[in-house]
This record gives C-alpha cells, sequence and structure tokens, in this order.
C-alpha cells in the first residue's frame, strides 16, 4: 500500500469517528430541545452536571470507546524533537484550564470523558502523553457541542499535527456540509415510522434497493454535472 492510499484510508477513518461525534452531538442537542428550559433549569447543581456530563459522553459518545485503537494507530505521533515536547506541553497547560474553568477535578474530569484510565489527564497535562483525537472528540462533546467544528479543528491543528495533517490533506473544509448532507440521509429516514415495524429481512431489502438507487442517481448526476462543466467551459472559450 502506497502512502498516500494509507493516508486515505486513515482520512476515512477519522472522518467516521469524527462524523459519529457530531451526530452524538446533535442528538442529545436535540434530546435537551424536546426536555425543555424547565428540567434544565432544576439540574443545575454541580452534581447533577457531573451526572449530566457523564451520561452524555459515557452513552451517546461510545462509540469512542470502541475506536480506541483505530485513534491510536492513525492519531499518534512520536514526539522526538523540542519542537514536538513543547507542543504537549502546550496541549497539557490547555487542558488543564479547560478542566480548571469547569470546575472540575480531573477524577471528575476523567469520569465525564468515560476514561477507564484516570492516569491518562495527569499525564496529559504533565505534557507526558499526546492529546489524542479520540480524547478531540470526547473535549468537545463535553465543553463545545452547540458549536464542535472550530473546536475540534483548532486543537487538532495545535495539538494532533499528524491527523490533522491527514484532515487537511483530506479537505476539512468540507465538514460542516458532509456533516449536514449526512444528517438529511439520517432524517429520511426518521421521518417514516414504517420504516421501525419492518422485519430484518424486509429492511435489509429496503436498504439494499436505497443503495441501488443512490449510486444510480449519483452516476446520473455526476455525469450531468460533468457535462454541464464541459458545456460552460466551451461557452467561455468561444466568447475568449
Amino acid at each position: 500500500m502506497t502512502d498516500r492510499e494509507e493516508d486515505r484510508n486513515r482520512a476515512r477513518l477519522l472522518e467516521g469517528m469524527l462524523m459519529d461525534a457530531m451526530h452524538a452531538m446533535r442528538s442529545m442537542e436535540e434530546v435537551e430541545h424536546v426536555q425543555g428550559a424547565k428540567d434544565l433549569e432544576e439540574n443545575k447543581g454541580p452534581e447533577s452536571l457531573i451526572d449530566r456530563i457523564a451520561g452524555f459522553t459515557g452513552s451517546a459518545l461510545r462509540f469512542a470507546a470502541k475506536s480506541t485503537d483505530t485513534s491510536r494507530k492513525v492519531g499518534r505521533a512520536l514526539m522526538n524533537s523540542q519542537d514536538q515536547l513543547r507542543m504537549m506541553l502546550a496541549a497539557g497547560n490547555s487542558l488543564k484550564d479547560i478542566r480548571e474553568v469547569a470546575g472540575l477535578t480531573r477524577a471528575e474530569m476523567s469520569e465525564a470523558l468515560n476514561l477507564k484510565d484516570k492516569s491518562v489527564l495527569e499525564a496529559i497535562e504533565n505534557g507526558t502523553t499526546t492529546l489524542s483525537f479520540e480524547l478531540i472528540l470526547r473535549l468537545a462533546a463535553l465543553i463545545a457541542r452547540n458549536d464542535p467544528i472550530p473546536f475540534i479543528l483548532r486543537t487538532t491543528r495545535n495539538y494532533n499535527p499528524e491527523v490533522w495533517r491527514i484532515l487537511n490533506d483530506w479537505g476539512v473544509g468540507r465538514l460542516p456540509l458532509q456533516f449536514e448532507r449526512e444528517r438529511q440521509f439520517i432524517n429520511i429516514f426518521r421521518s417514516h415510522d414504517d420504516a421501525r415495524t419492518l422485519s430484518d429481512e424486509g429492511f435489509q431489502k429496503v436498504l439494499e434497493f436505497t443503495r441501488q438507487s443512490f449510486e444510480m442517481s449519483l452516476h446520473f448526476i455526476e455525469k450531468q454535472e460533468q457535462e454541464m462543466a464541459e458545456l460552460r467551459a466551451k461557452k467561455d472559450d468561444s466568447a475568449e
């Protein structure tokens, strides 16, 4: 496998992790909206805040625990140079600032982020280990889920340059558009209650029809847009 192919595969893995996190955050935002402002007012105590954060990161972002190995494979950079060591220290200071602004102890934040190894947070704050992409996603869910993309991109760019390079080559500017397009697909499914009553076999048939229809439509529209682009190019050339 060439380096380019390997980077493309890594980009797909990172995209999947990022989109899963984004969908989880949006879903929790919708749940909170349904619960209403009254419930939110009743849950402002310190303990209930921790419970809500821990519950959110522990359930809606459970995917992150499953993707730990993937995150390590695609996001770990070797820390040898002085610049890299300084970056680790800066990441640790930033994480410590975030924790202190939130008013959380290390133990509380580890619980809120659903970290099985409680020493991870201390190691990052001390600048002895890297801030993984997985943990950046969990932090976004914890402190920036109303507008997570800027936080994720800024933190990744500053503190995980290897992952940032892959995302940048893939095209980070497409993230908001890609996310909204995926939400539109999800909303199509959610708007049809009958889909929930189908048997597994029936749903698989619908899924296969949908896949075939999508691929056929995609091929048709791609060809149409290509032809339109060629016509515009010819028109521009003739105008000159």
